[in-house]
C-alpha cells in the first residue's frame, strides 16, 4: 500500500503530506480547493506524463515523493525490478520514490535511494496502482477497450490463447505480405538477383578466404627479403650456439653461459647467493638453447622461391580486384557473398518457391481460424460469468432491476482487416481475434438492452464501472486503487450503496476516493480535508486528517453546506454511524 504522499508546488497545494491507511482512504473539500491535484500528484508519482503549467512559480519546482509498503508476489516482483535497476528497498521494506517538475518543463525522478528513468515508475505503477476517473468511464465506452475488459476478466488460460493467436496472425500476415511483395515487385527483384549473381560468380571463382590478404602480404615480404633474413637468422645463430659455418675459435653464448655457471655453482658453498644466481644463468642457458632450435628450424623453411613469389603476387592482384568493388578487405568481401546469397533467397521469384508460401499461408490462415474460434469461444463463457457477476453488484447500488449483458458478436468482414471463415462465419480477423465485444444495459425489465454509451446515464454508467471494477478486484490486480469523482451524478440512496461497494473493496484493497458525496465520504478510514488558504498574497491549499466531531462537521459541510448546524451535524453522525456498521469485518 501507500503509506504517504507528499506534494510540494503542485498547483494550489505548496506543501502538504498525506498519511494514508489501509482500508478505504477519502479525500475531500471545496470545489477547487485543490482535491484534483492529489490525484494528479499521484499520476506524476507513478510516471506520468508531465505538465509544467502546473508547477507553481514559487519555488519554481513541483516535488512528489511517496512511500511503499508491498506484500507477497506484488512485492517480490517490484523489489527485482528495483534492485536490477540499481536501486534497494529500505531496511524496513518499504521504498520511496519521488518525481520532480521544474517550471521549465525538466523532469527528474528517485527510486530506491537512485536516480532513474521515469519510465521505471510507471513500471512499478502499473504494478501497485489503478486510477479510475471519469475519463476511464469514457475510455469503457470504445469497443476495443470493452474487448480488453473481458478479456482480462478472462484469465490466464484465456490470454495465453490469445497469445498463440497474436503470434500465428503475426507470421501468417508476414507470409501473405511476403508472398504479395514478391509477386507485385518480381521484375524489379529479378534485377537485382541478376547483378547479385554476376558478383557471386566473381568472387566464388577466386575464392577468397578469411584474413587471406594479410597472410599472402606477410608471406610476400618474407620471400622479398629472404637472403637479408637469412643472413641475420644465420649470425644470430652463431653468436648464441655455434653455426655450421663458424671460422674462429671465438665460444658462442651457450657456451659462456655454461662456463659461468659452473664457476658460480663451484662457489655456491662458501656463498649460496652464487648458488641462486648459478640457477638463473642455468635458466639463461636453456633459453638461448631454444633459441638456438628455433633458428635453426626458421633457416630450414626460409625459401627464396620466384615462382612462389609471382603466384603471390597474381593472388594479391585478383583479391585487390574483388576489394575496388566488393568491400574494403578480403573478410568485408567474403562478408558481401554471405548477404548476396541470404538477398538471393529473398530475392526468390521461382513458381516453386511462390507454390510453397501460398500453401503455407493456407496453412497459417487455417490455424489462425482456428485460434480465432477458440478466443471467441472462450470470450463467450467469460461474457456469461462477467455479466453475471456485475449484475449482481450493480443490485447492490442501487439499481436493483438492471442487468447488463455482454455480446460477443463477429466483426464484420469486408473492412481493412482480412477475412476468414471462423466457426463457420466470414468475418474479420485481426491479432485479437475476430470478435466485437459491447457491453449492453437492461436499465429495468422490459427495457431494451442497449449499449452503454446510449442505454446508461451518467449516474448509472459510473455505478456500472464501479460494479466492473468490484469484479475485477476478485480476481487480483494492483493492491491500491484511486477513485477520482466517479460518484458524479450519483446522489440518494446509489450514493450510499456507492459508499457500502467502497468499504467492502477496502476490505482486501487500499482504496483512495475522491468524493464530493457525504454518503461515500461516510464510509471511509481514513477522512482527509483538502483546505484552501486565501488569506496570503497567493492561495495555497494544505491537507489534513479530519476524526469524530471535526469529521461529522465536515460531512455537514457537504450535507447541507452548513459545518455547524445542528441538524446537519446530527444527520452525519447518523450516517456515520450507518457506516460504522459496514466497516466492521
Amino acid at each position: 500500500m501507500l503509506e504517504e504522499l507528499r506534494i510540494t508546488g503542485l498547483g494550489v497545494i505548496e506543501d502538504t503530506t498525506l498519511p494514508l491507511a489501509g482500508g478505504m482512504n477519502v479525500i475531500t473539500g471545496e470545489t477547487g480547493a485543490g482535491k484534483t491535484m492529489v490525484v494528479t500528484g499521484l499520476g506524476l508519482l507513478f510516471g506520468g506524463r508531465a505538465d509544467a503549467g502546473r508547477v507553481r512559480a514559487q519555488p519554481g519546482r513541483a516535488l512528489v515523493e511517496g512511500r511503499l509498503r508491498l506484500r507477497g508476489r506484488v512485492a517480490e516482483a517490484v523489489h527485482a525490478r528495483i534492485v536490477d535497476a540499481g536501486g534497494e528497498p529500505d531496511e524496513d521494506g518499504s521504498l520511496l520514490l519521488s518525481r520532480s517538475v521544474t517550471i521549465e518543463g525538466r523532469s527528474r525522478a528517485h527510486l530506491g535511494g537512485r536516480s532513474m528513468p521515469v519510465s521505471t515508475l510507471g513500471e512499478v505503477g502499473e504494478r501497485v496502482l489503478a486510477v479510475h476517473g471519469q475519463s476511464d468511464q469514457l475510455r469503457l465506452l470504445r469497443p476495443a477497450e470493452q474487448r480488453a475488459a473481458l478479456d482480462r476478466f478472462a484469465g490466464g488460460e484465456h490470454e495465453k490463447l490469445l497469445d498463440g493467436l497474436r503470434e500465428t496472425y503475426g507470421r501468417w500476415r508476414a507470409v501473405v505480405d511476403d508472398l504479395a511483395d514478391r509477386r507485385r515487385n518480381a521484375r524489379e527483384r529479378s534485377q537485382e538477383a541478376d547483378l547479385l549473381r554476376l558478383g557471386l560468380d566473381e568472387i566464388t571463382r577466386v575464392d577468397p578466404q578469411p584474413g587471406e590478404d594479410d597472410e599472402l602480404k606477410a608471406e610476400a615480404q618474407r620471400l622479398e627479403h629472404a637472403e637479408g633474413l637469412r643472413t641475420a637468422a644465420q649470425v644470430a645463430q652463431q653468436c648464441v650456439a655455434g653455426g655450421v659455418e663458424a671460422t674462429d675459435d671465438t665460444p658462442d653464448a651457450a657456451v659462456l653461459l655454461g662456463t659461468a655457471r659452473r664457476t658460480l655453482e663451484a662457489q655456491a658453498g662458501t656463498d649460496p647467493a652464487l648458488g641462486e644466481l648459478a640457477a638463473r644463468l642455468e635458466e639463461a642457458a636453456t633459453l638461448v638453447t631454444d633459441v638456438a632450435a628455433e633458428l635453426s628450424t626458421y633457416l630450414t623453411a626460409l625459401d627464396a622461391d620466384p615462382a612462389r613469389l609471382q603466384t603471390i603476387y597474381e593472388r594479391r592482384a585478383a583479391l585487390r580486384a574483388l576489394t575496388r568493388k566488393y568491400a574494403d578487405d578480403v573478410d568485408g568481401v567474403v562478408a558481401w557473398a554471405e548477404r548476396a546469397r541470404t538477398r538471393l533467397s529473398d530475392l526468390d521469384t521461382s513458381d516453386e518457391l511462390l507454390d510453397e508460401l501460398d500453401r503455407e499461408a493456407s496453412r497459417l490462415a487455417g490455424e489462425v481460424a482456428d485460434l480465432a474460434g477458440r478466443v471467441s469461444a472462450s470470450r463467450q463463457e467469460a461474457a456469461v460469468r462477467f455479466a453475471e457477476q456485475v449484475t449482481v453488484e450493480l443490485a447492490g447500488l442501487a439499481m436493483p432491476h438492471a442487468r447488463i449483458e455482454v455480446a460477443v458478436l463477429p466483426r464484420a468482414a469486408g473492412r481493412a482487416e482480412p477475412s476468414l471463415p471462423v466457426n463457420g462465419v466470414e468475418a474479420g480477423v485481426g491479432a485479437d481475434g475476430a470478435d466485437e465485444v459491447e457491453l449492453r444495459l437492461l436499465a429495468h425489465p422490459g427495457a431494451p438492452a442497449l449499449p452503454l454509451q446510449r442505454g446508461a446515464s451518467g449516474g448509472e454508467l459510473s455505478r456500472v464501472m464501479l460494479a466492473i471494477e468490484v469484479v475485477f478486484a476478485g480476481s487480483g490486480g494492483p493492491p491500491t486503487l484511486v477513485f477520482d469523482e466517479v460518484d458524479a451524478g450519483v446522489g440518494g440512496q446509489a450514493a450510499v450503496e456507492i459508499g457500502r461497494r467502497l468499504a467492502r473493496l477496502a476490505r482486501s484493497h487500499q482504496v483512495l476516493v475522491v468524493t464530493h458525496l457525504p454518503q461515500v465520504a461516510a464510509f471511509a478510514d481514513r477522512h482527509l480535508v483538502v483546505a484552501k488558504d486565501t488569506g496570503g498574497a497567493v492561495t495555497t491549499s494544505g491537507v489534513r486528517v479530519v476524526e469524530d466531531t471535526e469529521r461529522a462537521r465536515e460531512l455537514a459541510r457537504m450535507l447541507a453546506g452548513l459545518p455547524d448546524s445542528d441538524l446537519g451535524i446530527a444527520h452525519a453522525e447518523e450516517l456515520l454511524a450507518v457506516a460504522a456498521k459496514e466497516r466492521r469485518p
